[in-house]
């Protein structure tokens, strides 16, 4: 379908101009949106909306509305919702805070997980965006470039650097949509409501004598933590054990 194709290529094309935009020599003369407004605001009320209300209500529509406009004018700006998340995923990168480069390696490599996890905790909407081919704006390229500084040098191979990257990055994601999934059940319901509901029932159920180590286990973890889980504890504790693995190929 080579009309398919062209029309694929021209999207692909419009996106990346779209996210180098800074790094483009402007054309005098060229048509463009009016005065006033820029595509880094669209992209600015894009994320404020997704922050406030979830990805599932993001539409060109509600962004155009957040910023006073009809939503036909948003095209003039980006060409389509698709296009907007590249752009916000890519901002969201770009504000990522730099990785001081004094800090010893272990340090480094763990602060390249938890502002990962950060960034996914407090921009939630995050998770539900696939994150393939998304290095390819400036935002998360520059980001990608401060993420192997940090581990450069110390000894792995060019393949060691970007496996070691991507452990982190999964690592980090995993746990920060366990922590989001906490925080959205506990503003519903606490989780000593929860269990005060749930554990009766459970032990009215459940044949204890059949799951004896889970039972153990579960009831000594969910008395430690007060919770089903330890999100928080959790990272501390596995990023560590991640980091030593790492630096093991060393």
């Amino acid at each position: 379908m080579p009309d398919e194709d062209a029309k694929s290529a021209a999207q692909a094309a419009r996106i990346l101009e779209l996210l180098w935009r800074h790094h483009l020599p402007s054309t005098p003369g060229a048509r463009g949106p009016k005065p006033g407004l820029t595509v880094d605001d669209v992209v600015a009320a894009g994320i404020t909306l997704a922050d406030r209300d979830g990805i599932a209500k993001l539409t060109i529509r509600a962004v155009a509305a957040e910023l006073g406009l009809r939503a036909m004018s948003l095209y003039t700006y980006v060409p389509s919702k698709d296009a907007l998340i590249v752009l916000m995923v890519d901002a969201v990168a770009a504000a990522d805070a730099p990785i001081p480069a004094d800090l010893p390696v272990r340090d480094r490599m763990i602060a390249i997980a938890g502002g990962l996890r950060a960034e996914l905790i407090a921009h939630p909407w995050l998770l539900e965006v696939s994150p393939w081919r998304q290095v390819l704006g400036p935002g998360r390229t520059r980001r990608f470039e401060r993420q192997l500084a940090a581990i450069d040098g110390i000894g792995l191979s060019d393949l060691a650097m970007d496996r070691a990257i991507a452990v982190l990055t999964d690592f980090a994601t995993g746990n920060a949509r366990l922590a989001v999934a906490a925080a959205g059940a506990a503003a519903q319901l606490s989780d000593a409501q929860w269990w005060e509901i749930t554990g009766p029932l459970l032990a009215r159920v459940m044949p204890a004598g059949e799951f004896p180590l889970a039972g153990r286990i579960g009831t000594a973890a969910g008395e430690h933590y007060q919770a089903p889980a330890d999100p928080d504890g959790a990272f501390d504790y596995g990023v560590a054990l991640l980091v030593e693995g790492i630096l093991a190929d060393v």
